[in-house]
């Protein structure tokens, strides 16, 4: 099978964050998805750093592509004040109860 990206897009729009009812792509937590041959590359972005589910976050989205037969390799960054508040508010409206 030929894995495209908007194959690896549609999968992680899929996954959601454990305690949130919204896909990572949706909070912002992941960006710069790219697929270069079998890699796909990602930058997952935390709105603080340490956070203590971010070895779950990676699972979560390592797990499905490493089942599509592809690698994955991620960065890290920090959100900016702007995107932690989108994300704050987001997780607000959303939070699972």
């Amino acid at each position: 099978m030929n894995v495209t990206k908007d194959d690896v897009i549609r999968t992680l729009e899929n996954v959601k964050h454990p305690a949130i009812n919204l896909s990572l792509i949706e909070l912002g937590m992941l960006r710069d998805i790219t697929l270069k041959s079998d890699t796909v590359t990602a930058e997952f972005v935390f709105p603080f750093p340490n956070i203590p589910i971010k070895e779950a976050l990676f699972a979560s989205v390592r797990d499905p592509l490493e089942a599509m037969g592809l690698k994955v390799e991620f960065s890290e960054a920090v959100m900016t004040p702007d995107e932690v508040q989108r994300f704050l508010a987001l997780e607000t409206a959303n939070w699972k109860s």
